[in-house]
């Protein structure tokens, strides 16, 4: 038995208050038996999710148009709290035997599950169907393919983007940035500092391990080394480089690194109450700007050094090895992907991004593209997309980095020694 399926038992055991509070059918899914088997004359299948709130809501509209569509099967979706929670849930679920037939998991957490061998593979699915796996754009498939498997499909999918009060560049005489330079210089021109208080930084970001990711790799290095046993910025100084601009912009109040707790909507609403004049963040926050902002918002590609490139994030959707439906769940994913009622329709009512050539040539997206053209400059940063962080031990080497993020932008410690013992910490779980 693979070291994975280990962990899973582990977590279990660990967490049985977590899966007792969570066994009643209306939180987990109705995960027991009865329903897998056939409900009347339809064949229920249970999918589980990780969105709430609005795009809750989305999914559930999205399912009630596939189970009107036609009357053999039910597909029941649960919300299973965020992405972290819903991994916790689905390796409980796993190691219990009650697993869902469909999941969608956090695109990083993929291999994890891939390795444990509890993962479909759709290859035979598509094999087939008339779906073409070369319909998928290729700079989110990153996390699709483990072992000449294909195990997951994008779902919910974004990427980081340079989001820009172009009235307050133009206020200011000052063009968009393409460069770090460009930015650095951009941002501290839109300082406004009254004594020792800023009234105004020049930009920010939430604090995440997305966007240190997206600089290494925008100045050649990658997350893990060509082999997985290492990191891929340390001996070749391109970490210290990455966090030498960001301190350096810091130490200005060219840029605002939020507190960690709540970062995402601190930098937001700074960003819509006019306190900051660019910001880094997800593609996902675009809809919700847009209907706040009362000046000239655009979006662009993540400014390069030496090259672009975009780390992705979001979720993909994968069918489970242990499902006793595996005709039927094959049947709603394929629905979803053919029908412009499906992920199409989620897509454009989210403001996730499209992820085949056939959602990307369809008429509803050219025309929401040429109302809403910040959303088309995200789809088209995707041919710069690139994940370097891919590896099964990624989710517990994530949060190392972030401990090292927290050393050197909250306690100022010294950049070198810090990314060092973050190599080595690395180094000792990716080789254990």
């Amino acid at each position: 038995m693979r070291k994975h399926i280990l962990m899973i038992l582990i977590v279990a055991i660990i967490s049985m208050l977590l899966i007792a509070c969570s066994s009643d059918s209306s939180s987990s899914g109705g995960n027991d038996d009865a329903g897998k088997k056939k409900n009347g004359e339809k064949t229920t299948i249970q999918f589980w999710h990780a969105l709430g709130g609005k795009n809750g809501e989305l999914i559930d509209e999205m399912l009630k148009r596939f189970n009107d569509s036609q009357d053999e099967i039910e597909v029941v979706g649960s919300f299973q709290g965020g992405y972290d929670e819903a991994v916790t849930k689905l390796q409980q679920s796993i190691s219990a035997d009650t697993s869902p037939d469909i999941a969608m998991i956090e695109r990083a957490y993929v291999e994890m599950f891939a390795d444990s061998e509890v993962l479909e593979d759709l290859t035979p699915y598509f094999e087939s169907s008339d779906l073409n796996v070369d319909d998928f754009t290729e700079g989110l498939m990153g996390h699709s393919y483990f072992n000449d498997q294909l195990l997951s499909l994008p779902f919910n999918r974004s990427t980081p983007i340079l989001h820009v009060n172009k009235s307050m560049l133009d206020e200011n005489g000052l063009e968009v940035p393409t460069t770090w330079e460009e930015l650095k210089e951009v941002a501290n021109a839109l300082v406004i500092k009254e004594g020792d208080e800023y009234k105004r930084y020049g930009f920010s970001m939430p604090y995440d391990t997305w966007y240190p990711i997206a600089m290494i790799t925008q100045s050649g290095g990658t997350f893990f080394n060509e082999d997985n046993t290492s990191v891929g910025f340390f001996d070749n100084g391109v970490g210290e480089e990455v966090f030498s601009f960001l301190k350096d912009v810091q130490s200005t109040g060219a840029m605002y690194y939020p507190p960690a707790q709540d970062s995402g909507n601190i930098v937001n609403q700074m960003f819509m109450s006019e306190n900051i004049g660019i910001m880094y963040q997800s593609t996902g926050t675009i809809g919700t700007l847009m209907e706040n902002v009362e000046f000239d918002y655009v979006t662009t590609f993540l400014p390069k050094n030496d090259e672009y490139a975009a780390p992705t994030g979001g979720g993909n959707i994968a069918m489970l090895a242990g499902s006793e439906n595996k005709e039927a769940a094959w049947k709603f994913i394929e629905w979803m992907l053919k029908e412009p009622e499906g992920l199409l329709q989620f897509v454009i009512d989210s403001g996730y991004l499209p992820f085949t050539n056939t959602m990307v040539e369809s008429q509803e997206m050219k025309e929401l593209w040429v109302k809403e053209p910040n959303r088309q400059v995200a789809y088209e940063q995707l041919e710069h997309a690139v994940d370097t962080n891919k590896d099964v031990e990624w989710p517990v080497i994530m949060h190392e980095f972030f401990s090292a993020i927290e050393a050197i932008m909250y306690n100022d410690e010294e950049i070198k020694p810090t990314l060092k013992k973050f190599k080595e910490e690395t180094e000792r779980i990716l080789n254990k």
